[in-house]
């Protein structure tokens, strides 16, 4: 080998090393001693600018350790400066012989991908047009090394070594020649590949401008410092992603992610964004980067269990096209794919007859561009000018190249690396490599969605520019230390690496502002929906557009009447766990559930909710209550005893009756108070029974209408003293005839006694009569006579009237204090019933109200002992029987009307009281005063002296009578037999 261009094996060298602070970074110096001469590696730094920490010598036998099989092009002779770049040409390398005990081999890719080697092409259409181009670097023509990385890290990594060594025999930390400058590389594919590439390219501070790589990882500059890209941060994408679903409302989503950096990040943030928003996750899974048809058959089962409509993806095509084909094979329809710019104009996924399952699915794609000239340069490729171009070929138009038909400067390009897998059999067809690209129908040739291929012709311009700003840098004007200027020709990386950070330019033919945000660029994307054509293909329609640097309000754009949904739905699908509970109802978290699983609950009595999905329910104020729906605090019902309403009509009418009906009998007894039956009864006794009866069922109808503080008081305080002065009358009446007739009892004692003794004369003078002479018959004196009303008329008519006015007072005078004191006073009572406000009177104390009422049960007690005492009393109208028997009305109704009132609420509680009151009261009227009115009316030949007087029932008693007349008819002494009755 020669010594300019790499080491041999048998090369005995030393190596030393020091290590360098400049800036951020550090800057290795090696040098290498070959055959006993010392030689130093093409990466040297100038001594004065840095700062010697250590050196470490050592001597050893250096040898390679392998060769790498890497595939690609170069073109370094005869030019300034170099451009790497990498492409994911291949989707994966072939798997690798796990045998040891033969020598390992770096291992060949498998699986063309026309897509990504257009974009290799377009770095070829890209530095020829600039090399062409007297605008830029007039006075540089740019080389390029470009390698495939068959989308596989250690590939990736393969090319990088070997592209800052500078020959095929990779040797870490060396660059080996003396051939032109390297200026920057160009990729490397995705985020995983350019990870791996940035993290050596760091170490020497190389620049790195990706055109795919849009992990947010990227972005670090710490662990990235010379890392750029012309395709926006996938911070900007998933946001966009989570505002395009908070758009539509879809609250229940899936995420599918690829099994790399680019997946893992990019669901992570979408997750975050949503999730603060309050969307749920109905599954998270991963896509695996080996192929798992097991991985892939339960993501499907997953898919088709779960209720999420919609599923959002973060993977490259290569990862999510095994997915999808499954998902073809299982006919999973009805669900809208959410797609990341990495497949949503990849026709690796948008294959012909995908549309039953993808059609409808809305995704972001970098910017579009037309860029003349590019479908010329695809057309105008060499089968024969490389392995690349000729696996192409061979694969575009499945046939096998003659490679006699190659021409003969090229055939040295034959020799060395065909490790490439190729699917062409052994009996294919013969070409010759003049077939038309035109007659194929592929990626390759397919420049209506020129994204990824556009990103990587604004890297190799941005690269350009660089070199240019650089190259124009003139003399004590430059940036660096002294304002000086880096040479074309020798400059380091880190020099270009300036001129990157600060640069600024415009596009050809599209005129697109490029400038680097610390290696980042602005966040603009197309938003795209996949429809049907008419020949079953799908078309990208953008149908919105996504600028990361406009207020938040105003980033995202749709035009939603052009959207078509999956299975060509004009209505946009839902996505929830569960339904939105409407107003009325409240969430119920399921437990061990997202949040977005919830169960409708309906808001109790008294409670609303007037929104969509309401968390709680609001507590209606103490006037309002619920509607039937729940959604409207109404106001409550009011409710009192109206007047006017029938129910209050008839208890006014029922009261009036009985009012009448009390001054009536007043009338009645007041035109015969001078008879025997009006003198019998005390007119004013009678007087003040009846008005008392008058006052009680006119207050009665106090207790209709809306109560006021007024009638609250007047009603009770009235009943109070009515009850009170009626039954203290009675008590009065009834004291009376209780003292009459103890009197007649204590008669008709003594009477018995007085005939005992006649009958016992009565005998002895049988028996002288039958003697032989004729004694003297004594005469036995007649009782004198005695007139019971009148001695047993203790209580004279001025004692019942005082105490009636006593008994009376004393009820007012408690009732005034309870006035004074805590008076009833109207309320809201909306304890009672829920949905009503009734008004009533507060009766302001139990206390005092249980006292007064029960006093007048006292009176009552005390008026029915009297006259049940009295009930054996006989006049003509038995006027004690009669008040036992009001006062028998009186306890029933009373006794009845508690467990009524207590059953009642409302005005109902108004109407038994005021049913009881006015029974109570036509009670006592009829009892006491019926047969009084029977006799004034009816038979007024009873109202006499005679007849009023009190009298004893005659005794038919024939032993005792018989006893008495012999008695009488000897004495010829009338005696009164008394009857006796126990």
């Amino acid at each position: 080998m020669d010594q300019q261009d790499g080491f041999g094996e048998n090369d005995q060298m030393s190596l030393y090393s020091t290590a360098h602070i400049n800036g951020h970074f550090r800057v290795f110096t090696t040098g290498v001693q070959l055959n006993g001469s010392k030689q130093g590696a093409h990466y040297t730094t100038r001594q004065d600018d840095i700062n010697v920490f250590g050196s470490v010598w050592a001597q050893s036998s250096c040898k390679l350790k392998a060769k790498f099989n890497l595939n690609g092009y170069k073109n370094v002779e005869k030019n300034k400066v170099v451009i790497g770049g990498m492409f994911p040409v291949h989707y994966r390398v072939i798997s690798p012989d796990t045998n040891t005990s033969s020598i390992p081999t770096s291992s060949g890719c498998e699986g063309f991908n026309y897509r990504t080697f257009r974009w290799a092409q377009t770095m070829l259409f890209a530095i020829n047009e600039i090399n062409n181009n007297d605008d830029i670097l007039p006075r540089t023509d740019l080389g390029y090394v470009i390698y495939d990385s068959c989308f596989t890290i250690s590939k990736a990594v393969e090319g990088t070594l070997t592209y800052l060594t500078g020959q095929d025999e990779a040797v870490p930390n060396y660059r080996c020649g003396t051939g032109s400058p390297l200026a920057a590389l160009v990729g490397a594919g995705g985020s995983d590949l350019s990870i791996a590439t940035a993290r050596i390219l760091g170490l020497y501070y190389f620049p790195q401008v990706s055109y795919e790589s849009s992990c947010s990882v990227l972005e670090s500059r710490f662990q990235f410092p010379t890392f750029l890209r012309t395709i926006p941060s996938d911070v900007h994408q998933s946001r966009a992603m989570a505002q395009l679903v908070l758009r539509f409302g879809w609250a229940w989503v899936g995420t599918i992610a690829a099994d790399d950096d680019y997946g893992k990040y990019g669901i992570k943030a979408f997750k975050e964004e949503v999730e603060e928003a309050g969307v749920c996750i109905s599954f998270s899974e991963t896509l695996p980067k080996i192929q798992s048809p097991e991985a892939i058959q339960r993501i499907v089962e997953i898919i088709k269990a779960s209720t999420a409509n919609i599923i959002v993806v973060f993977s490259s095509d290569v990862d999510l096209s095994p997915l999808v084909l499954e998902l073809q094979q299982h006919n999973v329809t009805n669900r809208t794919w959410i797609a990341s710019e990495a497949w949503i104009t990849s026709a690796l996924i948008a294959r012909p007859g995908i549309h039953g399952v993808l059609g409808g699915t809305l995704g972001f794609g970098i910017r579009r561009a037309d860029i003349p000239g590019l479908h010329e340069h695809l057309r105008a490729i060499d089968p024969y000018d490389n392995t690349l171009t000729e696996e192409f070929w061979e694969m575009a138009f499945n046939c096998k190249l003659d490679k006699s038909q190659a021409p003969s400067a090229r055939g040295s390009l034959w020799a060395g690396n065909l490790s490439l897998a190729r699917s062409i059999t052994s009996s294919a067809k013969l070409c010759t490599g003049q077939e038309s690209l035109d007659t194929i129908n592929n990626t390759y040739m397919d420049i209506s969605q020129l994204r990824f291929t556009y990103s990587v012709y604004k890297a190799v311009y941005a690269v350009a520019q660089a070199l240019h700003q650089l190259e124009d840098c003139v003399p004590g004007h430059g940036p660096f230390e002294g304002n000086s200027c880096a040479n074309i020709t020798t400059f380091e990386p880190w020099q270009l690496m300036y001129y990157l950070k600060n640069l600024r330019f415009n596009v050809p033919h599209t005129g697109e502002h490029i400038f680097f945000n610390d290696g980042e660029v602005n966040g603009e994307y197309d938003i795209i929906n996949w429809q049907a054509n008419g020949d079953g293909h799908i078309s990208f329609v953008q149908i919105g557009h996504y600028n990361g640097t406009a207020p938040p309000g105003a980033r995202l754009t749709i035009n939603n009447e052009s959207i078509v949904w999956n299975n060509n739905a004009l209505q946009s699908p839902r996505s929830v766990c569960s339904e939105s509970c409407q107003p009325g109802t409240r969430k119920g978290i399921r437990q061990g559930e997202p949040v977005c699983c919830f169960d409708c609950i309906p808001c109790a009595d008294g409670e609303i909710s007037n929104m969509t999905d309401s968390r709680e329910c609001i507590q209606c104020s103490e006037d309002y209550w619920s509607n039937a729906n729940r959604d409207t605090c109404v106001p409550k019902i009011i409710e009192f005893l109206d007047f006017g309403e029938p129910l209050g009509i008839t208890l006014i009418v029922i009261a009036a009756f009985g009012a009448l009906a009390t001054i009536t009998v007043a009338v009645l007894f007041l035109m015969h108070v001078n008879t025997p039956l009006g003198r019998a009864n005390d007119p004013v006794l009678s007087a003040s029974l009846l008005f008392s009866l008058v006052i009680t069922f006119l207050s009665s109808v106090v207790f209709l209408g809306k109560p006021q503080p007024w009638s609250c008081m007047t009603s009770q305080v009235a009943l109070a003293l009515g009850f009170a002065l009626c039954l203290s009358s009675l008590m009065a009446k009834s004291a009376v005839l209780m003292l009459r007739a103890l009197a007649v009892k204590a008669a008709k004692t003594a009477k018995a006694k007085a005939a005992k003794a006649a009958a016992a004369a009565a005998s002895d003078t049988s028996t002288s009569l039958e003697a032989p002479a004729t004694p003297t018959v004594p005469v036995v004196p007649a009782a004198p006579k005695k007139d019971p009303e009148k001695d047993g008329d203790t209580l004279q008519p001025v004692h019942q009237r005082a105490m009636v006015v006593i008994f009376t007072l004393i009820q007012a005078v408690a009732c005034t204090v309870w006035l004074v004191l805590m008076p009833p006073h109207p309320v809201k009572n909306t304890a009672a019933q829920n949905i009503k406000i009734i008004l009533e009177c507060d009766v302001g104390s139990i206390v005092f109200i249980c006292a007064i009422f029960a006093y007048d049960i006292a009176l009552a007690l005390l008026a029915f002992a009297f006259a049940f005492v009295a009930r054996k009393l006989e006049d003509h109208f038995s006027e004690a029987k009669c008040i036992t028997f009001g006062m028998l009305v009186f306890f029933i109704v009373w006794i009845s009307f508690v467990p009524a009132y207590l059953s009642t609420r409302g005005k109902f509680m108004v109407a038994v009281q005021i049913f009881a009151i006015m029974a109570s009261s036509f009670g006592l009227l009829a009892c006491v005063f019926l047969p009084k009115c029977y006799i004034l009316l009816v038979k007024p030949e009873r109202n006499t002296e005679e007849v009023m007087r009190t009298r004893a029932k005659p005794q038919n008693t024939s032993t005792t009578g018989t006893s008495a007349s012999l008695a009488s008819e000897a004495n010829n002494t009338t005696i009164s037999t008394l009857s006796i009755d126990d």
